[in-house]
């Protein structure tokens, strides 16, 4: 990847791994202003997938938080289909009041536009950043068709073998989907794409040994990791994994700057006005530093964030460039 990527994202990596620790300093900073808007009723929060995956559970466990200190519930609303295009639409036509609001995704907002010729709606344009949540690294693992115990002799294996091994994903356009093309594209292997509908199937094949390969979230690997019926080789994060400290990263191996993450993010229409935004920054900022919060995002070996609307538009700006090279080297495009 251009080096004018890279090193923006590399300087954020560095601040997000001392965001748990600095989340707690940053409530206490929170400007006076953020406090000058107060909701007069329930703010409906839009969730571009269905329930009962990580961004639904996400959305859920920081709605019920924030929800405590603006007086007012955040109601989650799952609109999914259409690979997020539905609830961004929507969520881009509402008013610009505050009371809605959507669960931004690296998917919807930097993978859409370089996938999808005609894309409805502008990530940059029709929206307003209100903070960056939480980042999900992604891990690289195979079945047991594949004997490589380390991501160099699985890359090495891959390359005695070009096109004969599969990864599986989530479908086309997936974290998992353009996670792998990146180290495709980085480590010169070639490997066939098998798309299906959803983390769950791409799983329950790859423990049946009908794909060799994929790249997915902690939470959905790690009972099969520990059950030894899967190996996760590599993580795409920057730093290792508390929960399996010892699968080292793939800048590690030989990779310098090769970072593959799931992220959320809150999103308003824009023109929103900027106290509202500030006041939402604020308490979301607050709900990421509860217990309860850190617990769930612990579970799928989450960063918490909590960067501003400023910081995150820069960037949902260098995802769209990084992945957006990656995709159109790929081919990506939407089913």
């Amino acid at each position: 990847m251009p080096n004018k990527v890279q090193e923006p994202l590399r300087r954020m990596s560095r601040r997000n791994a001392l965001a748990a620790l600095a989340i707690p300093l940053a409530t206490a900073l929170i400007p006076a202003q953020a406090q000058t808007w107060t909701p007069a009723r329930p703010i409906r929060l839009i969730v571009p997938y269905g329930p009962g995956g990580s961004s639904d559970a996400i959305a859920r466990v920081i709605a019920a938080e924030m929800s405590k200190n603006l007086g007012q519930q955040i109601v989650v609303d799952n609109k999914g289909g259409g690979q997020g295009v539905i609830a961004m639409q929507e969520t881009a036509r509402a008013a610009p009041d505050g009371y809605t609001l959507v669960l931004g995704h690296v998917g919807t907002l930097a993978v859409n536009p370089a996938m999808m010729r005609k894309l409805p709606y502008d990530p940059l344009k029709d929206f307003t950043p209100v903070t960056l949540l939480a980042k999900v690294p992604m891990v690289f693992a195979v079945g047991p068709t594949v004997h490589s115990d380390s991501i160099k002799a699985f890359i090495a294996q891959a390359k005695t073998k070009p096109g004969a091994m599969t990864y599986g994903s989530a479908g086309n356009g997936s974290a998992g989907n353009v996670a792998f093309e990146m180290l495709k594209q980085t480590a010169h292997i070639d490997l066939v794409h098998v798309p299906y509908k959803g983390t769950g199937a791409q799983i329950s094949d790859l423990l049946a040994g009908n794909i060799d390969a994929a790249s997915a979230g902690l939470a959905g690997i790690l009972q099969h990791a520990k059950a030894g019926k899967l190996r996760i080789l590599a993580v795409g994060s920057s730093q290792r994994l508390a929960p399996i400290p010892n699968v080292p990263t793939i800048a590690e191996e030989g990779y310098p700057g090769f970072e593959s993450s799931q992220w959320f993010g809150l999103m308003a229409p824009a023109r929103t006005p900027t106290p509202v935004v500030s006041r939402l920054h604020a308490e979301a900022v607050k709900a990421l530093a509860t217990p309860l919060v850190r617990q769930r995002l612990a579970e799928d070996a989450s960063t918490p964030v909590g960067a501003g609307s400023a910081e995150f538009a820069s960037f949902i700006r260098a995802e769209q460039q990084r992945w957006g090279t990656v995709i159109r080297s790929a081919g990506i495009q939407a089913n």
